[in-house]
């Protein structure tokens, strides 16, 4: 049976409904992802300075077994997995790559033997998890749109609670990296035990230029008053809590860009199929003129 114009019409009208919609969002996350951009600018270079301070008093400390936070457990035999993603939907594959990242990470550990404890960070990675049947021991929701350094050390507290209580052994942290606003990378990073690569090898700040030609730099000896096993003890907790809160900007920057490129791509997907309608409606009202014209000319013909 064919399409009416008016049925053409009414999902012209539709169409056309959801396309000032998408480009509303489109408009509301540009103009977030630009003050989430201007929160990252503002702490890449604290959180690269106290990283850097923290692995200079580490090295310095040398084996620090007072601190358990350093102190890398005999055997990893439960790893936790950390995911951070948003509380909502819409922003294409921004929410399905942790999930996906986290859950072949977690497999890979369970073929290893090791026990793999879940924690999510938005609605969207536990709702997921829990719908795996992979159930977070601990969820934090209602803060991806603007997280604060609050949340960034309720999660902190209770990932270091579940390292020194040897509910888990390692800690692992899956985020989306902002580059652009369309094109955002999974990173993985290893958050406990402390005294691996994360502090002693010396990785750089994610921001730095990868091409760059690094100049040697001539450091003055540093003296540490009071000793570095002190200032460790002082550093660590800002250093997870730092961490974990560029991840969750990083994050939701990452979101609004995404969000961002969806819709506006959403809509113009609205625009070419209103096009297509809008032909389809044309050829629709050219049939009926056509079968009018048919039908009077074949009125004339049976009158003469």
């Amino acid at each position: 049976m064919p399409i009416s114009q008016r049925d053409v019409r009414n999902r012209i009208g539709s169409v056309k409904n959801i396309e000032k919609i998408t480009r509303a969002m489109e408009m509301v996350a540009a103009a977030r992802l630009r003050r989430a951009e201007q929160r990252i600018e503002a702490l890449r270079p604290y959180a690269s300075a106290i990283r850097r301070m923290t692995r200079e008093a580490a090295e310095a400390a040398g084996s620090v077994p007072r601190l358990p936070i350093l102190t890398e457990h005999e055997q990893v035999n439960s790893v936790g997995l950390l995911l951070v993603a948003g509380d909502r939907g819409l922003a294409g594959g921004f929410n399905s790559n942790i999930v996906r990242a986290g859950v072949a990470a977690g497999r890979e550990h369970e073929s290893h033997g090791h026990t793999v404890v879940y924690f999510a960070s938005g609605r969207r990675p536990a709702s997921s998890l829990t719908f795996r049947g992979l159930a977070p021991a601990e969820s934090f929701t209602g803060f991806t749109d603007r997280p604060a350094y609050a949340d960034a050390r309720r999660i902190s507290e209770r990932l270091v609670a579940a390292y020194l209580d040897d509910e888990v052994d390692q800690v692992e942290i899956f985020y989306n990296g902002y580059i652009s606003p369309i094109s955002q990378i999974v990173r993985h990073e290893t958050l406990l035990p402390l005294q691996r690569a994360t502090l002693q090898d010396g990785d750089e700040d994610a921001s730095a230029e990868p091409d760059s030609d690094p100049a040697p730099q001539h450091r003055a000896a540093v003296e540490y008053e009071p000793d570095p096993e002190v200032i460790l003890e002082r550093l660590i907790p800002d250093y997870v809590e730092v961490s974990i809160y560029r991840a969750l900007l990083e994050s939701t920057a990452s979101e609004h860009g995404a969000r961002m490129t969806a819709m506006r791509n959403a809509s113009e997907n609205a625009g070419e199929l209103i096009q297509d309608l809008t032909l389809e409606m044309n050829r629709a009202r050219q049939a009926e003129i056509t079968q009018e014209i048919m039908e009077v000319v074949a009125g004339a013909e049976g009158l003469g």
